[in-house]
């Protein structure tokens, strides 16, 4: 279980969206549980009673899954894990430090393996797709922008530094995060303390 979100802010919208910059370089500075579990909370959380959460999704149907690439967090052991929303708990996919493999399969970004912990966006788009069909890949690239943008603005709120990765080798990030059948990875958001 993580740490329960925060809903105390530090910043105004408007100064989080002037200061949000893309980070590509990471002080050796591990992440708190806390902080890790506030910005999975931020991108994916639920709000309020039954399944809705913090960033919108057409037909309420929430395709997104993620994965967390973790090497440098408090109190917590390196490893892979998969976040459950509706428990706000990471269950572990695979033990060790997986970071120069994640940075290895997105061409060779050496720097993404100094990231404490890495956030990987991925989506069972069949999900969406069982209702809105043809349509259903914009809709989950909607979604996962905003997924995406809570968690830009919640990691700028904690002074961390993230950036928006989508240049990677899509089999081997799927292999790596071990993601079953039906689940294609999307985007990946490295997350630390800016250098």
């Amino acid at each position: 279980m993580l740490p329960p979100p925060g809903f105390t802010r530090a910043h105004g919208l408007a100064e989080l969206l002037q200061q949000r910059r893309s980070v590509r370089a990471f002080e050796p500075v591990p992440l708190s549980l806390a902080q890790l579990g506030q910005l999975l909370w931020a991108a994916q959380g639920i709000t309020a009673e039954g399944q809705l959460r913090t960033a919108p999704s057409a037909g309420a149907i929430y395709p997104l899954e993620l994965y967390v690439v973790a090497g440098d967090v408090e109190g917590l052991p390196a490893g892979i894990y998969h976040y459950d929303p509706h428990g706000h708990r990471l269950q572990l996919v695979e033990a060790g430090d997986r970071r120069h493999a994640l940075a290895s399969a997105a061409v060779r970004q050496a720097w993404l393996a100094t990231a404490p912990a890495t956030v990987a966006f991925a989506a069972v788009e069949a999900r969406t797709a069982a209702k809105y069909g043809s349509r259903s890949s914009r809709y989950v690239a909607i979604e996962v922008g905003a997924a995406t943008e809570n968690l830009f603005l919640q990691a700028e709120d904690l002074g961390l530094g993230t950036v928006d990765v989508g240049t990677f080798d899509d089999a081997a990030i799927a292999r790596l995060l071990q993601l079953p059948n039906g689940v294609a990875p999307l985007l990946l958001m490295p997350v630390g303390l800016p250098r």
